[in-house]
């Protein structure tokens, strides 16, 4: 089988694609016949070692899968040859096959594309764990989500609506702005710009907003907490600005909020059967046209580097996803 390896951590560009012998399952796994990848810009890390995972080299990137199951070695298992299913990974899904952990399969419906579903788990799992698990969000609140213009942030804003809450988007210039109109925020603030503190209570009539969901951190986050509503909740969900914010936790006292990580990949190890709803859900929506996640453009596995190349310069504006014929 072909596989992209990673042979030493000097990047993506190092990245190159030759044959392997064929995985081999281990008691309770499944061997997956990958038809798509999806890659994020964690790959771009992993493959530097910069990464919260170090795995061996040489190693395959792809942290989410879809494909065909083609053998599995516990034959009482709930998944069977043929079935179309995804998983998340961590790493190593950037190959012809892959040797999974059978109860780490879950099953896609007939009518979602498998480019979909390779590109569901993390930024589409991470929202969903963010603002239903850890943010507890409700139908009629307001949610701010910044970063809105991102991969992550234009998730968080199509499960918010999904969700029926509110959403106001953050997003640094008024084209991003408007990609989060797109992906169906009702206001958008531009930041760097704008008080966010004044322009969040403006457009919630003074109340502040009920669910903070913030991908930047940096100069972003301390005005936030302070527009907070009464009893809000700031989910830290990532620090693409750079800097991680110093916060005076008396502002969580004196609004009675509260902060909470959103920890999706570790989430997943620890509450397999939580991630297992959320996927479900997931599919559910874009098997009923509820939700149609945005691929930026497909690649075959041959032109990883290529495709890698553009999320290193933050030039998608939809998953990157590999295909294997």
């Amino acid at each position: 089988m072909k596989a992209a390896l990673c042979k030493s951590l000097d990047g993506p560009q190092s990245l190159i694609v030759e044959r392997q012998p064929e995985p081999v399952p281990k008691p309770g796994q499944a061997i997956v016949n990958v038809k798509a990848i999806g890659l994020n810009f964690a790959d771009t890390l992993i493959t530097r070692g910069k990464y919260q995972f170090k795995p061996d080299l040489p190693f395959s990137p792809g942290a989410e899968i879809a494909g065909v199951v083609e053998y599995v070695s516990d034959p009482s298992s709930a998944i069977s040859p043929g079935q179309r299913v995804m998983a998340y990974v961590n790493w190593g899904g950037a190959a012809e096959r892959i040797a999974v952990d059978a109860q780490a399969l879950i099953p896609i419906p007939d009518d979602v594309p498998m480019a979909v579903a390779a590109g569901l788990s993390v930024t589409y799992g991470t929202a969903m764990h963010g603002l239903r698990d850890r943010g507890r969000l409700c139908e009629g609140e307001t949610v701010v989500v910044t970063g809105a213009a991102g991969g992550a942030g234009q998730a968080a804003v199509e499960i918010a609506k999904l969700m029926n809450a509110r959403v106001v988007a953050v997003a640094s210039s008024p084209e991003k702005c408007e990609i989060a109109i797109r992906a169906g925020a009702d206001k958008a603030i531009l930041f760097p710009g704008s008080d966010l503190k004044t322009e969040v209570r403006a457009l919630t009539g003074g109340d502040g907003a009920d669910v903070i969901y913030d991908c930047i951190g940096g100069n972003a986050a301390e005005p936030l907490i302070r527009a907070l509503a009464w009893q809000g909740r700031f989910l830290v969900v990532g620090f693409a600005a750079g800097e991680i914010p110093k916060i005076p936790i008396n502002l969580l006292l004196l609004r009675g909020s509260e902060m909470a990580g959103v920890f999706w990949g570790e989430s997943v190890r620890r509450d397999p059967a939580r991630h297992r709803a959320n996927m479900l859900q997931l599919l559910d929506w874009v098997a009923a046209g509820r939700l149609s996640p945005r691929i930026h453009a497909t690649y075959p596995l041959e032109r990883i580097v290529e495709a890698l190349g553009v999320l290193e310069r933050r030039e998608a504006t939809g998953k990157v996803v590999l295909t294997i014929e």
